[in-house]
C-alpha cells in the first residue's frame, strides 16, 4: 500500500545553524529520501505486524534503529 506523506514532509529542512535548505537540487533529493524512508518503513511495519508482531513493540523498534544512526559528521 503506497504511503501518503505529504502532510510528514517537513515544511523546511533545518540546517545546524538553524537557517533552512534552500538549494531546489537538495530538497528535491530531501523529498525524494523522505518518501522514499517513508514507503520502506510503512512496508516494514505492516509485514511485522502482519506476521503477528506487537505494533507498539514494532515502532519501538524503529524507533530504536533511528536512534542508533551514526552521524557522518562524526568519526568513528
Amino acid at each position: 500500500m503506497a504511503v501518503d506523506v505529504s502532510a510528514t514532509v517537513p515544511e523546511r529542512w533545518p540546517q545546524p545553524d538553524g537557517t533552512a535548505v534552500s538549494c531546489r537540487e537538495k530538497l528535491k533529493m530531501l523529498e525524494e529520501n523522505h518518501a522514499e524512508l517513508a514507503q520502506v518503513m510503512q512496508d516494514a511495519f505492516e509485514d511485522a505486524v502482519l506476521m503477528g508482531v506487537d505494533e507498539a513493540a514494532m515502532r519501538d523498534i524503529l524507533a530504536g534503529m533511528v536512534r542508533q544512526l551514526r552521524s557522518p559528521r562524526r568519526a568513528g
